[in-house]
């Protein structure tokens, strides 16, 4: 096919943007020379996309209505069966709505986006289906993954299966939601800010953020290249080691994987944990507008891991304060430029692009009103920032999440893992209809201080549930050494086996 070739005045509106000042006598001879280049355009546009072959029959799936729907955590029910054995054989998986199975409708929370069908699986659906397992349907998430609360999506809230009202947490909050609901035993999550710690933590789940890079990003919109993750989200921490082991590894498409290093984390499972060393992060408690409940009930978690054998100490990481900031100053401009203004994919980097998402995802420029509100906030902020100071702040962001990293490993060089709340404070009640843009953007990110800033950093974190207030879970987390999920798998199971959190 021919690809469009600019009229002068389309090629003046082009360089004004690059900041050249042309004549006509100028535009004409570039437009000239632009010619050879705008005639190997013509021969790529006619190639094909080179996307790996999609290997197991589906249905294209239907929209539950409401009866069957009751917590709007579903947006597509389907059947997608895998092999007749492996280790995921019987286990039915919910897909967060932003990851890519073929044939079936994606949304990503988003309205600008309903409609899109892509035509390839994301590499952890095949990988799921040749470890046996059957996928049931894609589960609703927050609008362009925005937000920590339930309430963006632009098919109306998700609600909390522990108390409906509530919020479910997000940005994966359908998964959650099913996985508590008991709608499905397993589901997968994405986590840029906490968004798959944050529901787990809501709804009373297990959520594991692996190390980045771990479990490759193939097939899935991305936010942002160095804060992309991708997880399972479980009811108990033995399903979640194990759909780990199937969805970890390099699969050579994703950029994100650099020396990746897999376990069977399954072998971490009812270990000992005697002899090990915990550090409680001082910093991660007593938030600002936090909850001194929700600390309590994590403290109250603590004389569990001694009784078992493990040595409990208070360490002192200042710079934990800062992880929020320091993730906020590239994540919102990266957000923007590469997600937003690069259409999902950006450019420099080495990996699996998908044109046709790309192309529908572009149309957002049409609809852009339509955003969710902190969408729109995150936006505003990353493009003022960008603007003003031309990515400096956003390369001093990055350059101090390297010392945060090294912040956090010189206390994991003492500990085998580090402990702290999930997040400061319980599900909160959705906001209403029509509830204020201040309050709408208040409940999608308040509870990302302990969250953000492994995200930032890349250290694998899991949540698991550890009590209740006022009969809304509380989630503690488990921060370990990169590529040592091994580690958090075994302190967690050893937590769960010796206390049932339902009765704190």
């Amino acid at each position: 096919m021919a690809v469009v070739r600019p009229t002068l005045d389309q090629l003046r509106a082009t360089a004004e943007r690059l900041h050249l000042h042309l004549s006509e006598d100028d535009l004409r001879s570039f437009r000239d020379l632009l010619e050879p280049t705008l005639a190997g355009f013509d021969t790529l546009d006619g190639l094909d996309d080179a996307l790996p072959e999609v290997r197991y029959p589906r249905t294209p799936g239907v929209r539950p209505p409401a009866d069957e729907n009751p917590y709007n955590a579903w947006y597509v029910k389907t059947t997608v069966r895998g092999t007749d054995s492996g280790p995921l054989q019987g286990k039915r998986i919910a897909l967060k709505d932003n990851v890519c199975l073929a044939g079936v409708p994606m949304m990503n929370g988003a309205s600008t986006l309903e409609g899109y069908v892509p035509e390839v699986d994301a590499t952890i659906v095949t990988r799921i289906l040749d470890a046996g397992g059957e996928i049931v349907g894609k589960a609703h998430c927050e609008y362009f993954c925005l937000s920590g609360g339930s309430h963006t999506n632009a098919t109306g809230p998700v609600h909390n299966p522990r108390k409906p009202g509530y919020s479910a947490g997000g940005s994966s909050s359908g998964s959650a939601a099913l996985v508590a609901a008991r709608e499905v035993d397993m589901a997968i999550g994405g986590d840029q800010g906490g968004s798959i710690r944050i529901p787990a933590a809501y709804c009373g789940i297990v959520g594991m953020k692996p190390t980045h890079g771990l479990v490759p990003y193939t097939g899935i919109m991305p936010i942002e290249v160095t804060i992309d993750h991708a997880g399972p989200m479980t009811e108990g921490v033995a399903d979640n080691a194990l759909l780990l082991e199937v969805l970890a590894g390099a699969d050579g498409l994703d950029p994100r994987q650099i020396e990746t290093r897999t376990a069977r984390y399954t072998e971490a499972l009812g270990q000992s944990i005697e002899g090990m060393r915990i550090g409680i992060v001082e910093e991660g408690f007593g938030h600002p507008g936090g909850m001194r409940e929700v600390d309590t009930c994590v403290e109250g978690a603590l004389p569990c891991f001694e009784k078992l054998g493990a040595t409990v100490e208070r360490v002192s990481i200042p710079m934990h304060r800062l992880g929020g900031v320091i993730w906020s100053g590239f994540a919102l401009e990266g957000l923007t430029e590469f997600m937003m203004k690069g259409n999902g994919f950006g450019t420099n980097w080495k990996g699996l692009y998908l044109p046709s998402l790309i192309k529908a995802h572009a149309g957002w420029r049409d609809q852009a009103d339509k955003l969710s509100e902190t969408l729109k906030v995150s936006m505003l902020a990353g493009e003022w920032i960008h603007e003003s100071y031309g990515g400096t702040l956003y390369g001093r962001a990055q350059n101090q999440s390297l010392r945060l990293r090294a912040a956090y490993d010189e206390a994991l060089g003492r500990f085998d893992a580090l402990l702290m709340p999930t997040l400061p404070l319980t599900a909160t009640k959705i906001p209403e209809p029509g509830a204020s843009r201040e309050e709408v953007v208040a409940r999608g990110f308040e509870m990302i201080p302990n969250t953000a800033p492994f995200d930032a950093t890349g250290h694998p974190a899991i949540s698991v549930p550890c009590g209740q207030v006022a009969e809304l879970p509380v989630g503690m987390m488990l921060v370990g050494r990169r590529w040592d999920e091994s580690t958090l798998y075994r302190l967690a199971h050893a937590y769960e086996e010796a206390e049932d959190w339902r009765t704190r």
